[in-house]
């Protein structure tokens, strides 16, 4: 089964820049585009005279003429839609289970503020099994063309990091742009040393040759299947939020890894996904992983 590119809109402004987004994707990555729009009966003054169907036809109406524009710009591709009537998180989650990716729409107000993440989406990344873009309403596409790297976060040991390095790399292949691999350290607490841990950053040459090789590692194996993707690799202490966003302008897509456990809390998103999401002014990526 191919696997669509599947984009959630709601009529809003950057819900249809995540559809417009997901459209190039799908375009690129020759992949259809599977657009999902859910709701449910509102019984509000408003719509006091209209009955569930006359309201289903308006929800039916309205995707169409979100999804219109794409099919314009892009005949090319195959596009369905589906609308679903239930619980947005839970249909979103639904649709993002039989997909490539999902794109959704984040507001936000300005590069200092950053998106304003609703439950919603919330919810959807901290439940989905599959990548998870979120795309503000004045992205456009000229910001994939200027140049600008795809971005990717690299944390941990190389098999924590492989399903988060194996999309950066589809997606610089797919849109022949540069790979900027980021890999933030900082400085171990005292408890943290050990014999053994000594010995290694010993025969590395020290902490940040150290975290070199790692990077390096983690990237060999991508390097080796994608020999078309430039990648630069950047190693620099801090955390990995904020390495991550200083280089943010450089960015046509930021891709970072979530681990896709449950805590007695529930899922989360993690506090790097979270940061960047909140900050970054380009599409962000977040990868489910083991």
């Amino acid at each position: 089964m191919t696997r669509p590119i599947t984009a959630g809109v709601d009529g809003t402004e950057e819900s249809l820049a995540a559809l417009a987004w997901a459209a190039r994707e799908a375009v690129r990555r020759d992949r259809p585009l599977h657009v999902v729009h859910a709701w449910h009966p509102q019984h509000h003054e408003a719509t006091a005279a209209a009955d569930r169907d006359t309201q289903q036809g308006w929800v039916r109406d309205a995707t169409a003429r979100a999804v219109r524009p794409v099919t314009e710009r892009h005949p090319e591709l195959t596009v369905t839609t589906d609308v679903v009537e239930g619980h947005a998180a839970e249909a979103l989650l639904a649709a993002a289970a039989d997909a490539e990716l999902l794109a959704l729409g984040s507001r936000g107000h300005g590069p200092v503020v950053g998106f304003l993440l609703g439950s919603v989406g919330q919810q959807v990344i901290a439940g989905a099994r599959r990548p998870v873009v979120l795309v503000r309403a004045g992205d456009r596409a000229a910001a994939e063309a200027a140049g600008r790297d795809v971005v990717v976060g690299q944390q941990g040991d190389p098999e924590d990091s492989a399903a988060t390095l194996r999309f950066a790399f589809e997606t610089a292949a797919a849109r022949r742009a540069g790979l900027l691999a980021v890999r933030a350290w900082t400085l171990p607490p005292v408890f943290a040393y050990s014999p053994g841990s000594m010995k290694l950053l010993d025969d590395a040459g020290g902490l940040e040759p150290y975290e070199k090789e790692a990077l390096a590692e983690a990237l060999r194996p991508w390097r080796e299947r994608f020999p078309g993707v430039p990648v630069t690799e950047h190693i620099e202490m801090g955390s990995a939020g904020q390495v991550l966003l200083s280089v943010a302008e450089r960015a046509q897509l930021m891709i970072v890894g979530r681990r896709a456990h449950r805590t007695a809390v529930g899922a989360r998103i993690g506090s790097v996904a979270h940061g960047v999401l909140h900050h970054a002014p380009c599409p962000v990526a977040v990868v489910p992983h083991d």
